[in-house]
């Protein structure tokens, strides 16, 4: 037999270990941590004050439907005064304390009036007759929206509560922003696009929760950023709504500074006329908001026209008139501006900022916003029961 010897020699087995993979670097661990983690901890105070807000979205509407035939009048003769209103509530029953009157454009409606119950300490609106004075219904509906209200901005617990509602939206705040972090592609392949942009309907529940979390999350994340970011002025109203407010050229005291202060040597005409007056001067405004509660210290009637709501004014403009002769008073506009945009604040945050549309949108959003919590917690549960059976293995 011929012998034949390997032309190459084998290459000796190196004894080094494979190279590592790359892991994650700082900031997408970092990035991921403040996503997960902080969430955890305030989810269910997330999720109950996104649920309190989504309910409140549409507290309006719910009011106008709640009030029925007390809404409309029948056309009478000379309209009733409001201290003929206020002496009508009065006999009606002595524990209705009045914070606002509403005055509409349509001669058929009825003027409204949110009161507060010292007896039953409830919060409720008042449907007089504005040529008779008569109470037509006292609804009390409002009640809830004002309790929803308060739960929302502080679970009913004063400040603490306050403050821990203000820690979980600064926590909200920041996962809006990790998590765009987290959904954005490495690469913007057609694949990487469709996962991002779309639900697998048909997929198993773990894909499905997925998706929800994460393209529900993208499409809704503008309005929760500004949900969030408004709800942290709100609180700051004081200090940090002051300087947005100074920033767009407003001044940093509300309008009452600048109104003649009050008179006690004086009488003070109607308020009812200069409603209409004003009414009248604007045929575009739905209605015309007067508060009762800072009369007793200026000399001027501030009503805000446009389409007064629970917590702010839809298209909200200014009439100011002097309660003891009648002019008209034409405020500086630095103040004027303070009011609009700590109006426009308020809109932003329930959602009133562009008719049906904004109420809708803010309403889907609030929604997502809930579901967020649950959808994240889910992810986070599936992930740790899968690395507990490797671990095993």
């Amino acid at each position: 037999m011929q012998n034949f010897e390997l032309k190459t020699k084998p290459k000796p087995v190196s004894s080094a270990a494979p190279p590592k993979k790359k892991g994650k670097n700082w900031f997408t661990r970092l990035n991921a941590w403040l996503h997960l983690w902080p969430s955890i901890v305030s989810g269910l105070i997330v999720v109950f004050v996104c649920l309190t807000g989504t309910i409140i979205v549409y507290c309006d509407e719910i009011l106008e439907l709640s009030a029925g035939d007390a809404k409309y009048v029948e056309l009478g003769g000379p309209k009733a005064t409001a201290d003929q209103m206020m002496e009508s509530v009065q006999k009606f029953n002595s524990n209705l304390e009045i914070s606002q009157l509403v005055f509409f454009n349509d001669p058929k409606r009825s003027v409204r009036a949110r009161a507060f119950n010292e007896e039953t300490k409830k919060l409720n609106l008042i449907y007089i007759n504005p040529y008779t004075a008569e109470v037509l219904k006292v609804d009390y509906t409002i009640h809830f929206f004002f309790v929803t209200a308060h739960l929302h901005s502080n679970l009913l617990a004063h400040a603490f509560g306050g403050w821990v509602v203000l820690i979980s939206t600064v926590i909200f705040l920041i996962s809006c922003i990790t998590g765009l972090i987290l959904w954005w592609p490495k690469r913007w392949t057609k694949k990487a696009k469709q996962d991002s942009f779309t639900i697998k309907w048909k997929a198993k529940f773990k894909r499905l929760n997925y998706d929800l979390h994460n393209v529900y999350g993208f499409y809704s994340l503008l309005l929760c950023f500004i949900l969030s970011a408004t709800g942290i002025i709100i609180f700051f109203h004081g200090s940090l709504g002051t300087a947005i407010i100074t920033s767009f050229g407003g001044s940093d005291e509300h309008l009452e500074s600048a109104l003649p202060a009050e008179d006690k040597s004086k009488t003070s005409l109607d308020l009812a006329q200069f409603a209409y007056q004003a009414l009248e001067k604007n045929p575009d405004k739905k209605n015309a908001s007067i508060w009762l509660y800072s009369l007793d210290n200026v000399g001027a009637y501030t009503f805000q026209m446009g389409v007064s709501g629970l917590k702010s004014t839809e298209n909200l403009g200014m009439e100011v008139y002097d309660k003891y002769n009648g002019q008209h008073i034409e405020v500086e506009r630095p103040f004027v501006l303070h009011e609009k945009v700590e109006n426009y604040v308020w809109q932003l945050h329930m959602g009133q900022w562009w008719g049906q549309f904004g109420k809708l949108s803010t309403f889907l959003a609030g929604v997502i916003a809930t579901s967020l919590p649950i959808t994240g917690f889910l992810i986070w549960w599936g992930r740790r029961k899968k690395k507990k059976k490797v671990s095993r293995a």
